[in-house]
């Protein structure tokens, strides 16, 4: 049986704009599909080609790359309406990642925090967000501006006790769309 989406991705999923979506290290691709069913083109991502050719289906193109060798990352600036990550961090991508979300686009992040050594892998620091990472990669200017959605850092249980930390945030066509105004999704 495939795993379930994660619910911090079905519950976002929706606001992304029309267009295509990245599942970046998109695993099995849980994403991808989630994502094809609800009409979105999607590029699934991962180095793993048994897991790609899992991901694959209608609406996904796969596209077997390692992001972690040095190869200079392989999308162009907004190109995305979203990219979605779970399970999976690697500093060094941050910049050039949100680079390729459109204006008016969205990132769904979900990995694992501080903390989670006492719960299992990953256990290493370096594969660990720090308190409020995720914040602070969307809060610097140099990356743009991006207007959060939501963000939850701590412990969760399902679906497995572990300490997660989680971003959905829109990425502003100029400064002033900042502010909440109309053209931003609604979530309530």
């Amino acid at each position: 049986m495939a795993p379930e989406p994660a619910p911090w991705v079905k519950r976002f999923a929706p606001l992304i704009p029309g267009g295509e979506v990245l599942d970046l290290a998109c695993g099995s691709g849980r994403h991808s599909r989630l994502l094809a069913e609800m009409g979105y083109r999607v590029c699934a991502l991962d180095r793993d080609a048994d897991a790609l050719r899992s991901a694959a289906g209608a609406g996904i193109s796969t596209m077997q790359f390692d992001l972690e060798n040095g190869t200079p990352w392989p999308f162009a600036p907004a190109r995305f309406a979203g990219i979605v990550v779970t399970n999976y961090l690697h500093r060094p991508l941050f910049p050039a990642m949100l680079a390729s979300v459109k204006p008016g686009g969205i990132l769904i992040y979900e990995t694992f925090a501080l903390g989670n050594e006492r719960y299992g892998k990953p256990s290493n620091p370096d594969f660990l967000l720090r308190p409020g990472e995720l914040l602070d990669v969307v809060r610097d200017p140099l990356r743009g501006i991006w207007q959060v959605v939501a963000f939850e850092d701590g412990y969760a249980d399902m679906p497995k006790p572990a300490m997660l930390q989680r971003i959905c945030a829109v990425k502003a066509a100029e400064a002033q769309d900042a502010e909440v105004r109309p053209g931003f999704p609604r979530i309530f």
